[in-house]
């Protein structure tokens, strides 16, 4: 049965991953015949077809105005469009279907904090994010967007179990989790001749192990932990880095340790299914990740990969290729050595009892809309 839905999210926009997840949803829903208006604060891409963007506005104020006003204004165009079911991404204030990709604030303050080296920037850090209006408001509307939806999801095994560390009363509640799952005809293992174009585009030498790493907060992502495990390896391990920021104190810490060659900043990559097919091993020795899209384009791409105990994504890792702390450099040097020395992965195949993409959603709608 066709349904009127709603789509919640402040920005309208092909960037970002709660984005990009955003559109498809909305796509999907109107291919699928319903009528789906997108409640938007601004619109920076064009409404996919047979999807109508509806754009509060935001006020020319800070950020903290801002999150407020789209609660709020995003609320009141859902009770004036009558909508059979509405889709929130997070930061609203009543839905029917919540999806919660970032986690609770709480758990996130508490394990990305270690990203920070202790003593006064750990300090500061945690005082701006308490002084912060906007986290005041975004803690308050994390506790009434849970209170208000019929149904949760979560983006991984991990998310849930952060959501019932921070509000255990969910328990009680409809909690599912979908996966995010890559396009597995974009990221697919490399014939040998595109494996070897691979790496030659990125300089790779004959010989060379070589480790890629992806993420624009290189802090969060771990990358000070990958830097000073590959000094602790042989002369081989290279390390590919795609993000768009400034190496920074990244970029010195590798000059320090004498690895300014073997650390090799590429600054933002377009084409990331070259970078995981020019790829010995994916490293994302992460702080906190619900639920890294890297991992899983890169297990799908024929990479060995390694991460951490709190990315969402290593679920579908073995054990003995999870770092349990993830500033524990030297566990991960003998992690990564260790990893090197196995044979070529099999292909990669989606289990088949994990809901993964987007028919899961749609399936939400026919029950829901029952």
């Amino acid at each position: 049965m066709n349904a009127r839905i709603a789509v919640m999210l402040p920005k309208l926009s092909s960037y970002g991953g709660a984005e990009g997840f955003s559109l498809r949803l909305a796509t999907a829903l109107a291919q699928a015949g319903h009528e789906v208006d997108f409640i938007c604060a601004r619109q920076e891409a064009p409404a996919p077809k047979g999807v109508n963007a509806i754009a509060v506005g935001r006020p020319p104020l800070g950020r903290a105005a801002k999150i407020a006003w789209y609660a709020y204004a995003a609320e009141q165009a859902r009770k004036r469009g009558s909508y059979d079911l509405s889709f929130s991404m997070g930061k609203t204030l009543q839905q029917d279907v919540l999806r919660m990709s970032g986690g609770p604030l709480s758990v996130f303050w508490r394990l990305s904090q270690r990203a920070w080296e202790k003593g006064f920037p750990r300090t500061w850090k945690m005082a701006r994010r308490h002084l912060a209006p906007a986290n005041s408001i975004i803690r308050r509307l994390e506790e009434e967007s849970l209170r208000n939806q019929k149904v949760c999801v979560t983006v991984s095994h991990r998310v849930r179990d952060w959501l019932l560390e921070a509000h255990p009363w969910l328990a009680e509640r409809d909690l599912r989790i979908i996966y995010n799952k890559p396009d597995l005809t974009r990221f697919s293992p490399p014939t040998p001749d595109e494996r070897l174009a691979a790496r030659t585009h990125f300089g790779v030498a004959e010989g060379e192990c070589a480790i890629s790493f992806a993420g624009t907060n290189f802090a969060l992502k771990g990358l000070e932990t990958l830097i000073r495990a590959v000094h602790m390896l042989p002369e081989k391990f290279v390390v590919l880095v795609a993000g768009g920021r400034n190496p920074g104190r990244f970029g010195q810490l590798a000059e320090k340790l004498g690895l300014e060659k073997r650390i090799r900043f590429l600054g933002r990559v377009d084409e990331m299914p070259t970078l995981y097919r020019a790829s010995d091993i994916f490293c994302l020795p992460s702080f906190y990740d619900t639920c890294s899209n890297a991992v899983l384009e890169a297990l799908a791409s024929g990479a060995r990969v390694i991460s951490t105990k709190d990315n969402g994504s290593s679920y579908f890792l073995s054990p003995e290729r999870v770092l349990e702390d993830s500033a524990d450099f030297e566990s991960l040097a003998q992690i990564i050595e260790a990893c090197a020395s196995e044979p070529a992965p099999e292909n990669f195949v989606w289990p088949k009892k994990i809901r993964a993409g987007i028919n899961p959603y749609l399936d939400l709608v026919e029950e829901l809309n029952y």
